[in-house]
C-alpha cells in the first residue's frame, strides 16, 4: 500500500504537520480563542440573568404588595376588632394567584396579620420598616434573616387623613431566585457548546484551507520560499508587474524596472504617473487580457501579456509580463504582411465571380485589391471578351495595342486615370503594360516617373499621374487557357512604399484567380446572348393582325440562363383568334430549341381548327415523342438530366368575336387573369390538366367556355412572372390583381405596368405576358339564315345572301360569294344532315359558312372530263381567299373567305354555268 504523498499529510517531504505547520498553530490559536471568548460569555450570561430575575422579583413583589395595599375594604379590615380573620384567605388567594412567595398584612407596629405559615401570625415582622412605618414610603430590599431571605417589598396602607393604617409586605425567596436562575443553566452550556463547536469546525475549514494553499509549509518553510521567490521574481529576464485593482502598482522586477525605466519608487504609484506609453496605461487601466501584443517603451518593442489576478473576481488587479522583442519586429512585419496576403487572397476566391457578368467581375477584382494591396487599381479587357466572344490568340497584334477599361476602384474620386469605357492604347512596346503582355507575366515599375516607354505612350496623362502622386506601378496579363483576355493595373500613390518583387507572385495569383472568374462569365455571356438569339427567334416578331382583340405582350429572359416561355397569336378562321402562352420546364438552349418545336406545333395542329382541349392532347403526344427521342443513346438520360427538360406547360385560349365566347384548357400552366370592363379582376377557374409530355392517363384535358363582354382583357402569363426571390406564388397573384384593377388602361399601358409592379431586378426564369381586349363584331355586319333539306331552298337564301351583300356594300363580291354558298348548301342539302344553317361574316375578309349536322369530311378531287359531278369544291378553292373545314361537338363548319379588295372591284371570273346549273353538281 502506498502512502499518501499529499503535501501536508505525509511526513517523508520535510514539510511541516501538525502544529509546526502555519495552519495547525493557526488552527490552535484560533481555537483557544473561541475557547476563552464563549467561557467569558456564558460567565456574563449568567449572572446578567441573575441580575434580571431579581429585579423582575422587586417589580412584581411591589407591584402585588401595592394592588393588595390599595384593594378595596383593606383599610376597613385593618380597622376592625380581628383583622386576621378577614383578611387571611384574601392575602392567601392574592398570594397563589400572583406567585409570590409570601404575602403578610402588618400592623402599624409591624406585628403580621396574615402570612403564608400561620405560625408567624401574631409574631413581629422582622428587618427595618421604618421607611414605611415613619417616612410612610413603599420600598423594596433585598432581605436576609428568619425566616427565608427574600426580596421583600413593604407598601404602607393610610388612612383618610394620612394616618398609618397597616403595612402589606410580599416578596420571593432567594432560593426561589437561584431555581429559576439554575433553570436557564442547561440552555446557556447547550449554547455555548455549541458555539464552541462551530468556532472550532470554522477554525478547522480555514485551517484546511491555509494548508491548501500553503502546502502545509510550516513559517521557516515559508520564509524561505519568499526568499527563493524573491531570488527567481528578479533573476528572469522577462519583465513583470503586478497592478491593484485601483490601478498601482504593486511591484516590478528588476527587468521591468530596467525595460520601462522605472524609478525605485515607482511602486505605490498609479501606472498613469509611471511614464510608460499611453498604449500601456490604456491596457492596464481597461482590465482586459492581452496576449503578446506589441507595445512601444521608448525605442524598444515590447511583447506584453496581461492576465487578470483574480480571474472571477470584480475587483481585481493585473500582472503584466513583457519581453523585449525589437530584433523580431522586422520578421514580424513580413509574417504578417504575408498573413494579410494569403487573407486577401481566400477574400478574393470569394468576392470575385460572384455573378456571371463579364463587367462586374472586373470590378470585383478591382475592388478586392483597394486599398489592402493597391491605392488604385484598373482592369482593361480586350472587346471580344466584353462581347462574350473567344478573344484573338496570342499572335494577334490587337492584344497588346488597344482593350477597354473595363473597371477603376480607388481611394479617391478625384483619380488622373482615365475613365472606364476609354480605349486603352499600348502602342509603345517598352511600356510596362506592352513588357508584361509580352512576357506573359507580371512587371514591376518601382518608379514610375523613371519609365521612359509609360511616359511616351501619354505624356499629359502621365504628367497628370505624376503630379497626383503616382509613383509605382504593377501590371499583370489576365490570363486564360494560355489566351490573353485583359490587363490589371495596380498603382500607388498615398502608400510610401513601392512596389517589389515580393509583390510578385501575389498579383500573379490574385490574376489568375480572376481571369478564371472573367472567362467563366465570358462563356456565360455567349451562351446566354446564343441562347437569347435563338428564343427571340423562335418567339413571334410581329403579331398577325385581327380584329377579334387587342393585343400587347412583353418578353423577358432570365439573367441566370434563358429558358423555354414562349407566346403566341393565331388567327383561326371565322374571324376568332388563338392565344397560347406556354413554358418549357428547364433552361438552356435545349429548353429554347424545344419551345421552338412546341410554338411550331401549336400552329400546325391549329389548322386543324379544333377545341382546345384535343389540341393539347395532340401536343402532349407529340411532347412525350420529342422527349423519348431525346432520351435514346448512351448519353440521352444524362443530357436530359442536366438540361432539366422534364415537360412543359401550355395554356390555349379561343376566343370568338362574334359571340363573345372564349374557350379555354390548360396543361399545367396557371390560369388566365380576368379583367371585366368596370375594373374587377378574377382568376377562373381551369381545369389544370397535367404538363405535356407526362401522359393523359386517367385525366384527360377539359375546356372551360367563358362569356366575355366586349372590352374586357384576358391577362395569360407565365409562372416567372409571379414567383421570384422571397415571393410565393399567393403574394404575385395579389400584387397582379391590384395591379391589373385599373380599368382606364389599354393592354400597352397594362403591360408596363405590370412589370412595373413585379420585375425584381433580375428575374430567376423567363417572363411572358400576353395582355388582350375583346373586341365584339358588329351584329349587323353578321348574317344567319337556316336552310330546310330541301333543294329548292338554296336558291331564296342565295338570294338573300346576295342582298346582304349589296347592303354591306360589296356587290362587286356578289357572284363569287353566290357561287360559293351555291356549291355548299347544295352539298350540305344532299349529304348533310339537319341543321343546315348559312352565315356571312363582314370582317377583314368575307367569311362564308356552311354548317350541318353530319360530320362527313369533304374532299377535294379533280374530275375527269367524262364525270358529271365532283367540280364543286375545286370551285371553291379556286374562288376562296382560303376555305377549310372545322368540326363542333355535333357536326362540321365549311367555310372560306373572300379578299374583301378596297376598290369594290370584283375578282377575275373564270367562265362557269349559271348558278342554278351549278345546284346539280357534286362534291
Amino acid at each position: 500500500m502506498t502512502r499518501d504523498r499529499r503535501p501536508g499529510r505525509g511526513t517523508g517531504d520535510g514539510r511541516g504537520t501538525g502544529l509546526r505547520s502555519v495552519a495547525g498553530q493557526v488552527f490552535a490559536l484560533e481555537a483557544l480563542i473561541a475557547l476563552l471568548v464563549i467561557a467569558a460569555a456564558v460567565i456574563v450570561t449568567f449572572y446578567q440573568a441573575r441580575g434580571d430575575t431579581e429585579r423582575d422579583a422587586r417589580v412584581r413583589s411591589l407591584a402585588v404588595a401595592e394592588a393588595f395595599a390599595h384593594a378595596p375594604g383593606i383599610d376597613a379590615a385593618l380597622g376592625s376588632p380581628d383583622p386576621t380573620a378577614q383578611l387571611q384567605s384574601r392575602a392567601e388567594a392574592t398570594r397563589k394567584a400572583t406567585g409570590v412567595d409570601f404575602l403578610s398584612v402588618l400592623s402599624p407596629t409591624g406585628v403580621r396579620y396574615t402570612d403564608s405559615d400561620p405560625a408567624l401570625i401574631g409574631q413581629k415582622a422582622t428587618g427595618d420598616l421604618s421607611k414605611a412605618e415613619v417616612d410612610k414610603e413603599a420600598f423594596t430590599e433585598l432581605f436576609r434573616g428568619a425566616p427565608n431571605d427574600a426580596v421583600r417589598a413593604v407598601v404602607p396602607v393610610l388612612g383618610d387623613r394620612g394616618q398609618l393604617l397597616g403595612m402589606v409586605s410580599s416578596g420571593i425567596e432567594v432560593e426561589s431566585i437561584s431555581h429559576a436562575v439554575q433553570g436557564r443553566l442547561p440552555l446557556l452550556v447547550g449554547v455555548a457548546g455549541g458555539a464552541l463547536a462551530a468556532a472550532v469546525g470554522g477554525a478547522a475549514l480555514v485551517s484546511r484551507r491555509l494548508r491548501r494553499q500553503t502546502h502545509g509549509l510550516g513559517p521557516a518553510e515559508m520564509t524561505r520560499m519568499k526568499e527563493h521567490h524573491e531570488a527567481v521574481l528578479h533573476a528572469v529576464r522577462e519583465g513583470v508587474l503586478i497592478v491593484g485593482p485601483d490601478h498601482r502598482l504593486l511591484l516590478a522586477n528588476d527587468e521591468a524596472r530596467r525595460l520601462l525605466g522605472l524609478t525605485a519608487d515607482a511602486e505605490r504609484r498609479h501606472v498613469a504617473e509611471l511614464g510608460l506609453d499611453p498604449r500601456t496605461v490604456e491596457l492596464l487601466e481597461s482590465g482586459r487580457s492581452a496576449t503578446d501584443e506589441v507595445h512601444r517603451a521608448g525605442d524598444r518593442l515590447l511583447a506584453v501579456s496581461v492576465r487578470p489576478t483574480l480571474p472571477h473576481g470584480s475587483e481585481s488587479g493585473c500582472v503584466m509580463t513583457m519581453r523585449d522583442t525589437t530584433e523580431l519586429a522586422a520578421v514580424t512585419g513580413r509574417a504578417a504582411v504575408a498573413r494579410g496576403r494569403l487573407q486577401l487572397l481566400y477574400e478574393a476566391g470569394v468576392r470575385i465571380g460572384t455573378t456571371l457578368e463579364v463587367v462586374r467581375t472586373a470590378e470585383e477584382l478591382a475592388e478586392v485589391a483597394v486599398p489592402r494591396f493597391a491605392d488604385f487599381a484598373t482592369v482593361e479587357l480586350l472587346e471580344p471578351v466584353l462581347r462574350g466572344e473567344e478573344p484573338p490568340e496570342a499572335g494577334d497584334s490587337s492584344t497588346s495595342t488597344e482593350m477597354r477599361r473595363t473597371a477603376l476602384s480607388g481611394l479617391r474620386p478625384d483619380q488622373p486615370l482615365q475613365s472606364v469605357g476609354d480605349t486603352i492604347h499600348f502602342d509603345v512596346t517598352s511600356t510596362p503594360m506592352a513588357s508584361a503582355l509580352h512576357a506573359g507575366h507580371a512587371v514591376v515599375q518601382a518608379e514610375l516617373a523613371a519609365a521612359e516607354g509609360w511616359r511616351a505612350q501619354d505624356p499629359e496623362g502621365a504628367a497628370q499621374a505624376l503630379a497626383y502622386g503616382m509613383h509605382s506601378l504593377l501590371t499583370v496579363p489576365l490570363l486564360a487557357r494560355g489566351v490573353v483576355l485583359g490587363m490589371a493595373n495596380f498603382w500607388r500613390a498615398d502608400t510610401p512604399e513601392p512596389f517589389g518583387d515580393e509583390d510578385l507572385s501575389f498579383a500573379e495569383e490574385l490574376a489568375a484567380r480572376a481571369a478564371v472568374a472573367i472567362d467563366n462569365a465570358r462563356r456565360f455571356t455567349r451562351e446566354h446572348a446564343m441562347a437569347v438569339t435563338l428564343q427571340r427567334s423562335l418567339l413571334p416578331r410581329v403579331l398577325p393582325d385581327q380584329s377579334a382583340v387587342e393585343v400587347s405582350y412583353r418578353y423577358l429572359p432570365a439573367k441566370a440562363g434563358v429558358g423555354g416561355d414562349w407566346f403566341d397569336v393565331i388567327p383561326l378562321p371565322g374571324a376568332r383568334v388563338a392565344l397560347v402562352v406556354g413554358d418549357v420546364v428547364g433552361h438552356g438552349l435545349h429548353a429554347a430549341a424545344t419551345m421552338g418545336r412546341l410554338r411550331t406545333a401549336v400552329h400546325n395542329f391549329s389548322t386543324l381548327d379544333v377545341p382546345p382541349d384535343e389540341l393539347l392532347g395532340h401536343l402532349d403526344e407529340l411532347t412525350g415523342r420529342i422527349e423519348d427521342r431525346e432520351s435514346e443513346g448512351t448519353d440521352g438520360e444524362g443530357r436530359r438530366r442536366d438540361e432539366g427538360i422534364t415537360g412543359a406547360t401550355c395554356l390555349y385560349a379561343i376566343y370568338d368575336p362574334a359571340s363573345g365566347h372564349c374557350t379555354l384548357a390548360s396543361a399545367g400552366h396557371p390560369g388566365p387573369a380576368l379583367v371585366s370592363p368596370d375594373g374587377r379582376v378574377e382568376f377562373p377557374e381551369l381545369s389544370p390538366g397535367l404538363p405535356l409530355g407526362l401522359g393523359l392517363g386517367d385525366a384527360p384535358f377539359e375546356s372551360t367556355e367563358l362569356i366575355l363582354p366586349e372590352g374586357s382583357k384576358l391577362v395569360l402569363f407565365t409562372d416567372g412572372l409571379l414567383e421570384d426571390h422571397g415571393r410565393d406564388m399567393d403574394t404575385g397573384l395579389g400584387l397582379l390583381r391590384s395591379t391589373l384593377a385599373r380599368p382606364d388602361r389599354n393592354p400597352e399601358q397594362t403591360c408596363a405596368d405590370v412589370l412595373a409592379t413585379l420585375l425584381s431586378p433580375t428575374p430567376r426564369d423567363d417572363i411572358a405576358l400576353l395582355v388582350a381586349r375583346t373586341r365584339l363584331l358588329d351584329r349587323e355586319r353578321i348574317a344567319e339564315w337556316g336552310v330546310p333539306r330541301d333543294p329548292s331552298a338554296v336558291s331564296p337564301v342565295r338570294n338573300a345572301a346576295a342582298a346582304k351583300l349589296s347592303e354591306w356594300g360589296l356587290d362587286g363580291l356578289a357572284f363569287t360569294a353566290e357561287l360559293i354558298l351555291s356549291e355548299l348548301i347544295t352539298n350540305a342539302v344532299r349529304y348533310g344532315a339537319d341543321p343546315v344553317r348559312v352565315r356571312l361574316l363582314h370582317d377583314r375578309t368575307l367569311i362564308c359558312e356552311v354548317s350541318d349536322g353530319s360530320s362527313t369530311s369533304p374532299h377535294l378531287r379533280h374530275a375527269a372530263t367524262t364525270d358529271e359531278g365532283g367540280r364543286g369544291l375545286y370551285l371553291v378553292a379556286q374562288y376562296a381567299e382560303r376555305w377549310g373545314t372545322r368540326y363542333a361537338r355535333r357536326g362540321k363548319t365549311i367555310w372560306a373567305e373572300l379578299r374583301v379588295s378596297g376598290d369594290g372591284s370584283e375578282p377575275v371570273a373564270m367562265v362557269v354555268p349559271d348558278l342554278d346549273a351549278l345546284e346539280d353538281l357534286a362534291w
